[in-house]
């Protein structure tokens, strides 16, 4: 993929994620630096345990200006024009479908760039797309949807599969990009509405 497509599509997933922090934010009633700090940590903290792990140091959220600005421009949206936001059907949630499967395609993408297996690939597509909602529900003090919501990681997995075979098999990689993002946000919009989920663990006696 090239430099200014993934860039692009890191731009659009860090907006998305940053949404839904600052959302989760307002929901909370935390004051505007709170909502901020969840932007921010929404949007970047997937990337920044992507880019560690790949020792491409100093991670890009922390690198360049613009992701920060990206997720603050996104938290001062959410927090004064929050009633706009909430207008659309379960905003946290959607914007948070999109993030989650720009990112898992972009993980994946980036790791196989560095020379990372397909399995491996795989592994950081996933953890790329997951550890923004991780952190961000960690801070509001809830479990992280990823172990509880319906079919959260599968979805971001099924994206960066479709990265990874499509390397595999030699396609061009915008076209694979966006096939993998759209496949794990429609996954992921579908078990929302269905209710699609793992089995759930349901303790005995």
């Amino acid at each position: 993929m090239s430099f200014g497509f993934v860039t692009a599509i890191d731009f659009i997933g860090s907006f998305a994620f940053a949404i839904s922090g600052a959302t989760a934010g307002v929901r909370r009633g935390l004051d505007l630096f709170g909502v901020l700090v969840l932007a921010f940590a929404a949007a970047s903290a997937g990337g920044i345990l992507r880019d560690a792990l790949l020792g491409a140091t100093p991670p890009a959220a922390l690198l360049d200006w613009r992701y920060p600005a990206l997720a603050a421009v996104a938290g001062l949206l959410t927090f004064y024009r929050y009633e706009t936001i909430e207008r659309l059907r379960n905003p946290v949630q959607l914007t948070d479908a999109v993030g989650l499967g720009l990112f898992a395609v972009i993980g994946a993408g980036k790791a196989l760039d560095h020379g990372v297996g397909p399995v491996g690939s795989v592994l950081l597509g996933v953890l790329t797309g997951v550890g923004g909602g991780i952190v961000r529900d960690v801070l509001v003090m809830q479990i992280p949807g990823v172990l509880q919501r319906e079919l959260y990681a599968v979805a971001a997995l099924l994206g960066a599969l479709v990265v990874v075979c499509g390397r595999a098999l030699d396609l061009p990689p915008a076209p694979v990009a966006g096939a993998g993002a759209l496949a794990c946000i429609a996954l992921r919009v579908l078990a929302i509405r269905r209710g699609w989920q793992l089995p759930v663990a349901r303790p005995r006696g």
